[in-house]
């Protein structure tokens, strides 16, 4: 019988409660089962109160918790994003040491760029698979360099030209990666691709709470990516899920959305944090949603609520299957996994329709109890 290998991964974890065990339950079993699972650590977890941030500053999340991302199945925790050097150095420190502690191999942050760099590499019973991570949003205050903690990025431009002869109108909005950037990130997973049997991207981009709307630079560097070796891209950060590309039979997952995010810190009230207040209050007029008042520990954009988990399965002889375990999160913030077809429906049409209006022409069909992807369809980008 061959052999199948299965990765699985989420995207955004917040874990700001004292008691967060109550919200893996529905899915333990199944990360337990995969090979290996996959994690993004959004905000740091340490005692420091130190603030660095020159952005919306996220509070740290309590130290206990990381042990319940290794209960709860992971075996890899990415780190790089806009949060993680919230806390400056001993925030990364801590929770990098946190999660090492806790059985989860850490990569996208470190006491330097060197560190942050270093890809996280995991066998899977004679299989090596390698896990390279990125912020590519900034805040350029979050990024390491050969001196100085933070996290592994790529640098993004954004052009606005002004089409009409109305100054002050809506411009036309072109993204892309600096060229030097851009070099450096396809070495680096060249050099991954070097090093193990599987190598995996993860990207921290996109457009926050825009499910539909993929930039420019995002197809850009997940191209990039595939071109350089990379088995498959994998995306987290916008807290919404995205649609699914596939480019040369390698699938890219512009936005895994939401998995576990509790935290009370995106509320209009009770805060001690100038800057989250008037975030929070600008919100509408940003993203045009409010969040539902009876999830006071879940503020974020309602379709946010349609999420999943990225699975991918390696035969021995190296083939490539993909595909997409839809969940819902429930009143209470659960993530709870749909394996029946007529109960995960809703979220299917969601993220078919997101898919098609980012322009990808994916096709997708039900196995058993996931979502499986097409991988033969066209390797255009979108128009």
């Amino acid at each position: 019988m061959t052999r199948r290998r299965t990765v699985l991964a989420v995207g955004d974890l917040v874990l700001d409660e004292n008691e967060v065990a109550k919200y893996f339950e529905p899915t333990r079993d199944l990360f337990a089962a995969a090979d290996i699972s996959i994690c993004q650590i959004e905000v740091p977890h340490t005692s420091s109160t130190e603030v660095t941030s020159t952005d919306v500053p996220a509070p740290p999340a309590p130290e206990h918790n990381v042990e319940q991302i290794g209960l709860a199945g992971f075996n890899i925790a990415t780190l790089a994003g806009n949060h993680i050097y919230d806390c400056g150095l001993q925030g990364i420190t801590d929770t990098r040491r946190l999660a090492q502690d806790a059985g989860l191999a850490v990569t996208g942050a470190g006491i330097n760029l060197e560190q942050a760099k270093e890809p996280a590499i995991v066998d899977m019973d004679g299989v090596s698979l390698g896990v390279a991570n990125y912020n590519c949003v900034g805040p350029k205050d979050s990024w390491a360099t050969s001196k100085k903690a933070g996290c592994a990025h790529v640098n993004v431009l954004t052009h606005y030209e002004l089409d009409s002869a109305n100054p002050g109108g809506p411009p036309s909005i072109y993204t892309f990666a600096e060229p030097k950037a851009l070099k450096s990130f396809i070495q680096d997973v060249k050099d991954l691709a070097a090093r193990v049997d599987f190598p995996i991207v993860a990207l921290h981009k996109g457009i926050g709470h825009m499910p539909a709307e993929v930039a420019d630079y995002e197809i850009q560097l997940a191209h990039a990516a595939i071109d350089a070796g990379a088995k498959a891209v994998i995306s987290h950060h916008a807290h919404i899920m995205r649609g699914i590309e596939v480019y040369r039979g390698a699938p890219i997952y512009h936005g895994l959305g939401n998995f576990v995010t509790v935290t009370n810190a995106l509320n209009t009230t009770g805060q001690d944090s100038p800057e989250r207040i008037a975030w929070a209050k600008r919100r509408r007029k940003l993203f045009g949603f409010d969040p539902d008042p009876t999830m006071p520990n879940y503020a974020f954009h309602p379709q946010s609520r349609n999420t999943g988990i990225a699975r991918l399965e390696i035969t021995e002889q190296g083939e490539l299957g993909a595909g997409f375990i839809p969940c819902w999160i429930g009143q209470d913030a659960v993530p709870r996994p749909l394996r029946n077809e007529a109960d995960a429906r809703p979220v299917v049409e969601y993220l078919q329709h997101i898919t098609a209006e980012a322009g990808f022409d994916t096709t997708t069909h039900w196995v058993e109890d996931y979502l499986a992807i097409d991988l033969t369809v066209s390797e255009e980008q979108p128009s």
